[in-house]
């Protein structure tokens, strides 16, 4: 079963500030559940890779960000679909980990978890560095213009970088989802 990574703040929920710090604040963009639940219904298993640094900053604790993936989870099983696994970073900058995005920790635990590699697999994201750490494993990056994808698609038309001169860009996770499901 192929693999679809996928990042959280900014692609599946709306990016309202720098952090999610409570359930309240978590807003699916419209559309990424049920593009979430087409994806898995067609075999495909969906794993989250996001930063959460929220976490080492104190803004939120363990439980706060647990009864969101729970939400998440739940909305996805709803619409008829299912998370395969959700994977998270909790440091900050300065700790200097090697499961931050951009580095590739997340993505290989995900290997791990599902005894597979990630070549060739899509990784999903808004923001630059969910596009190298897609690179760095072999993934084929998607760049979604909601979240932070407007200004990361601007960045990447003022400062081209070669290596991501083929990314795929959708107005959002549920354009993704048609792509590669009509595709």
């Amino acid at each position: 079963m192929a693999i679809i990574v996928l990042d959280r703040d900014g692609v599946i929920n709306q990016q309202t500030s720098d952090h999610i710090t409570s359930l309240d604040e978590w807003v699916p963009v419209p559309g990424s559940i049920e593009a979430m639940a087409d994806l898995s219904r067609a075999g495909y298993q969906l794993a989250i890779a996001t930063n959460q640094d929220g976490l080492a900053l104190g803004l939120l604790d363990l439980d706060d960000l647990e009864a969101i993936h729970a939400r998440l989870r739940t909305l996805v099983e709803d619409a008829g679909g299912e998370v395969a696994g959700i994977f998270y970073c909790p440091h900050g900058d300065a700790d200097n980990c090697r499961c931050r995005k951009p580095r590739t920790g997340l993505l290989d635990v995900i290997e791990a978890e599902f005894d597979t590699s990630l070549h060739g697999c899509y990784m999903v994201g808004d923001r630059l560095k969910d596009l190298q750490v897609a690179l760095a494993k072999g993934c084929k990056p998607a760049l979604v213009k909601t979240g932070c994808g407007s200004d990361t698609l601007q960045q990447l038309i003022d400062e081209p970088d070669e290596r991501l001169a083929d990314t795929a860009v959708f107005d959002d996770l549920a354009a993704f989802a048609d792509y590669l499901l009509q595709g």
